[in-house]
């Protein structure tokens, strides 16, 4: 297994998620009168919800858990293997959608979700990588 380039992406998502810190302000009203500010963290959080997706093909190519019929599926994959837990499976689900509304612009951009996305939900993220940590360190060295 990979384990370099999954520490690699996941390396990328500490740095977002510093990033989004750093730039996210504390109070809604600043954010939604401040269009850098809302571009930023829109983009940021569309790149973190694609590094996840990174991830995960990876570690289904890499475990040849078979070719996902669709993208959403790859979660369903990891949650069978025991890599991702039921409920980080869910989240990754909401988070693809998400990150399609912020790409293809289904809608208009709702200024109050995304800002939920980037100060609430910031812990899935979190949450993502120490799922992940904590299945590459239960692999076996041989595995490597």
């Amino acid at each position: 297994m990979n384990k370099q380039r999954i520490i690699s992406l996941i390396d990328q998502l500490n740095i977002y998620l510093s990033e989004l810190k750093e730039h996210i302000p504390k109070k809604f009203q600043e954010y939604s009168k401040n269009i850098e500010k809302k571009r930023f963290c829109e983009r940021t959080l569309q790149l973190m919800i694609e590094v996840c997706i990174d991830i995960s093909q990876l570690l289904v190519k890499e475990l040849k858990l078979g070719l996902p019929a669709e993208e959403e599926n790859l979660f369903d994959k990891l949650e069978e293997a025991k890599v991702l837990s039921e409920e980080m499976k869910l989240k990754l689900k909401e988070m693809k959608k998400f990150r399609n509304v912020l790409i293809h612009r289904y809608t208009k951009v709702d200024d109050s979700l995304v800002y939920e996305n980037a100060v609430k939900n910031i812990k899935d993220f979190i949450e993502f990588k120490k799922e992940i940590l904590s299945f590459l360190k239960e692999q076996k060295p041989q595995d490597n």
